[in-house]
């Protein structure tokens, strides 16, 4: 099973897995969907790795495997939808189904999605709004893993945001990215293989510099831009939580392990339909694009991963034969 998967192989892989650990084959389907789009977006921090965390979580109830998510319209532009602690892919993906209709409809909607778990590669799920003609931004808290700026106690999760534009002639435009230097499941993937992480990523629990990820991971992430990626984290988990009912990141038990009752975290998504105030607006994302593509070496955000989600949809997904060892006993007796 190590080597290189097909991403259907690798879709595959996960639903099989799931099922052996109290999962739904339609939840085990978004999240196959959801885990092999990190991998073929670069982001294997968020893909295949998950899956031995997401499988223990499911088979003891941390993260209910056979919920439901329900939507609700509590205004014409606004959709409340309870992923019941369940895995956030199936909720997130039922907000992606209603937003569009409802955002031309009102020029604008917001999804707000709680008592939710994991939520990926948050650009997947800004692009494929943006994908139907929508600009979308999406919101997600995490559990404990920053501290405010100046603080040494983790209050806010590293909070990644999500921006997308569509293009009359071309893929999107997506902009994702975490709020602390780098994204904890980069942590999460160096402790994982063994390897070392640089010091400026994170602090041990004595609030200094480590490039131990296991101390990584029990102290705290370094912020993008210092204070100003603390005070954007700050504001992600009042959209993100605050505004939906979810918990706060201080209030959540880890993505990573089966131990504590549901994360509860959050999402927010919002999606503007362009032609809302201004009919050239495409057009004018165009022209904007272009100006940067045509400087130099510039090139759009989100352009690599479209590089490389075709390379890899051809070469295969790499899978190294520790962690393929690791899935293949997941939910096996003896």
């Amino acid at each position: 099973m190590s080597g290189r998967l097909s991403p259907a192989a690798a879709q595959a892989l996960v639903c099989e897995t799931l099922a052996r650990a109290r999962t739904s084959p339609e939840n085990a389907a978004h999240v196959a969907e959801a885990l092999v789009g990190a991998e073929l977006a670069g982001q294997a921090g968020h893909g295949l790795r998950r899956l031995p965390s997401y499988a223990a979580q499911a088979a003891v109830g941390k993260i209910d495997g056979f919920a439901v998510p329900a939507a609700t319209a509590t205004r014409p532009g606004a959709l409340s939808v309870d992923a019941a602690h369940g895995f956030a892919y199936p909720a997130m993906a039922l907000a992606v189904e209603r937003l569009p209709e409802m955002a031309r409809a009102q020029g604008i909607a917001l999804a707000g999605i709680r008592r939710s778990h994991h939520a990926g590669v948050t650009g997947l799920v800004a692009e494929r709004l943006a994908e139907t003609g929508l600009v979308a931004l999406v919101f997600v808290n995490s559990p404990p893993a920053m501290a405010a700026w100046g603080g040494r106690r983790a209050v806010f999760g590293t909070n990644p945001i999500a921006f997308a534009a569509p293009l009359a002639e071309a893929a999107p435009v997506v902009i994702d990215l975490s709020l602390s230097k780098v994204a904890r499941g980069k942590v999460l993937a160096a402790q994982q293989a063994g390897e070392a992480i640089p010091e400026d990523w994170a602090l041990d629990a004595d609030g200094q510099p480590t490039a131990d990820p296991a101390a990584a991971l029990a102290g705290t992430m370094v912020p993008a831009g210092d204070a100003k990626g603390a005070a954007l984290a700050l504001m992600v988990e009042l959209l993100a939580a605050g505004l939906t009912g979810a918990h706060f990141a201080a209030e959540a038990s880890s993505f990573l392990d089966a131990a504590g009752p549901p994360p509860g975290t959050g999402q927010a998504i919002l999606a503007i339909d362009p032609g809302a105030l201004s009919a050239d607006a495409i057009a004018r994302f165009g022209v904007l694009a272009a100006m940067v593509e045509g400087d130099g070496d510039a090139r759009l955000p989100g352009r690599r991963r479209h590089a490389l989600r075709a390379r890899l949809s051809e070469e295969g997904i790499p899978l190294d034969p520790a962690l393929a060892k690791e899935i293949e006993a997941i939910g096996r007796s003896g």
